[in-house]
């Protein structure tokens, strides 16, 4: 039996730090949104693993929606980002990046000003914002997109992404691309398109 390089023990320790920092990012996440005001699970008083109706209250609330599809494809997109700007990187520090990203974008998705924005100009009108357990869990799932990413080749991975915003826009009629177009450049046609389910 060989014994373990002090370089592998090195670069394990690295890692750990490394992800542990990716685990104390994701808990300041919860805290900050917990001093915002928000809900620390479903108003409904129970959680339930898939939220399947868009339109409810429950939507955003859950472990997961129809939603989860989108943080899937940022954890794609991220790896992708930090894959060509940290090459010489270890994969953890990367993840760090992609973590510190997603949680930059869910406490801003949760703040007044977008939960504002997504209730006039696209068809969200009910939103009030995620719960604390939904945000954490689109956190995760981003990590999840980022680590297929990494293990999957990227004809597979755009394959999949391609998949997932055809699926959720024709299902749902929103995905990604249109969450980004609606909160950006609102166009009346696709509001109108959504609104008629």
């Amino acid at each position: 039996m060989s014994a373990i390089s002090p370089d592998h023990d090195k670069t394990m320790r690295h890692a750990t730090i490394w992800l542990l920092a990716c685990i104390a990012v994701l808990i300041l996440q919860a805290a900050i949104q917990y001093w915002m005001g928000r809900t620390l699970i479903c108003t409904c008083g129970y959680v339930k693993l898939f939220e399947p109706v868009v339109d409810s209250p429950g939507n955003s609330q859950h472990l997961a929606d129809w939603y989860t599809p989108s943080h899937i494809i940022h954890g794609f997109i991220f790896y992708g980002i930090a894959h060509l700007l940290f090459r010489g990187k270890p994969l953890a520090a990367r993840l760090l990046f992609a973590v510190l990203i997603e949680s930059g974008w869910e406490l801003l998705e949760n703040s007044p000003i977008i939960i504002d924005r997504y209730r006039t100009a696209t068809i969200s009108l009910d939103y009030y914002g995620d719960s604390i357990l939904n945000s954490a869990m689109d956190t995760i799932f981003m990590a999840a997109g980022f680590f297929f990413a990494w293990r999957m080749p990227v004809l597979i991975t755009m394959t999949v992404a391609i998949v997932f915003e055809l699926f959720t826009g024709w299902l749902i009629r929103d995905n990604l691309t249109l969450n980004v177009l609606m909160l950006v450049y609102p166009l009346e046609t696709v509001k109108a398109w959504q609104g008629a389910i």
